[in-house]
């Protein structure tokens, strides 16, 4: 089996490594099609539809991060995030899930430190979820899933030319991942729940300006780092995984909105 020795995290900078037991496979697969734009119209993935034919490398994501194999890294930079609420655009429902996407002409809304050298612009963001509380995000840790998982999408437009570009390549893309638990209300994530019954139907979209994504992160800065890949077709081991320790906290309601409003009206 192959040894991912290359998985790191701050401030507890900590070094996740996987162990010779464990398979270098997706824990599970991911419906939502939201990491390419060149299919935008495109039905689900035919890679999905026989797990038989999905591709492997050994650098998939998601995985299960284990603390007790995460090691201290002294190295790693704090993760600086600089989002423009004014880049905000526009909420897209692309039948399996919705993005908010941003204005990435620039770099108005970037995050750079941590394990990147250079700045990544944030292109999207969208959220993972399930139908039950107990399984919804994409990376457990130490086998725990959380009941929904968020993922800001930013590419390095340094090296590469476009989004797309970047999300087949090496060191492309740069993707947060913050983990969602239930408990108090989220006030600044309310914006965006009151916003999504106006794109119930497959393939609406409506201008959703001024929200600033830095509202969603938890205020611990600490975070598990690893170079992985998309985890919905086609795979390409391009990410580089931020992946915040600390969980936000949301309401039952806010959690079920997302939830229900795609699933009724695909």
């Amino acid at each position: 089996m192959v040894v991912l020795n290359n998985l790191k995290a701050f401030p507890c900078k900590l070094l996740w490594k996987m162990t010779q037991n464990q398979r270098s496979v997706p824990v599970r697969p991911c419906s939502l099609y939201t990491c390419t734009y060149k299919t935008r119209n495109r039905a689900i993935h035919p890679l999905w539809q026989s797990l038989d034919v999905v591709p492997g490398g050994d650098r998939q994501s998601p995985i299960n991060i284990r603390w007790r194999d995460s090691v201290y890294d002294p190295c790693l930079k704090p993760l600086k995030i600089h989002y423009d609420p004014s880049t905000c655009l526009h909420i897209w429902n692309n039948g399996y899930s919705f993005l908010v996407e941003f204005e990435d002409s620039t770099d108005k809304s970037v995050i750079r430190g941590g394990p990147l050298e250079n700045n990544y612009r944030l292109k999207q963001f969208h959220f993972h979820w399930g139908a039950i509380n107990d399984w919804g995000s994409e990376h457990t840790v130490d086998s725990k899933c959380y009941p929904a998982e968020l993922h800001l999408v930013h590419w390095n437009a340094v090296k590469y030319k476009s989004f797309e570009d970047a999300a087949m390549e090496e060191n492309g893309l740069a993707v947060i991942g913050v983990f969602l638990k239930l408990g108090v209300h989220h006030k600044e994530l309310q914006k965006l729940v009151d916003a999504l019954p106006a794109i119930k139907h497959k393939d609406s979209l409506i201008e959703f300006g001024t929200f600033d994504p830095a509202c969603l992160m938890p205020a611990c800065p600490d975070f598990w780092t690893y170079s992985g890949s998309l985890t919905t077709p086609p795979l390409s081991e391009s990410v580089t995984w931020i992946i915040k320790k600390q969980p936000i906290e949301v309401d039952h309601n806010q959690k079920e909105a997302n939830h229900f409003i795609l699933m009724l009206h695909r």
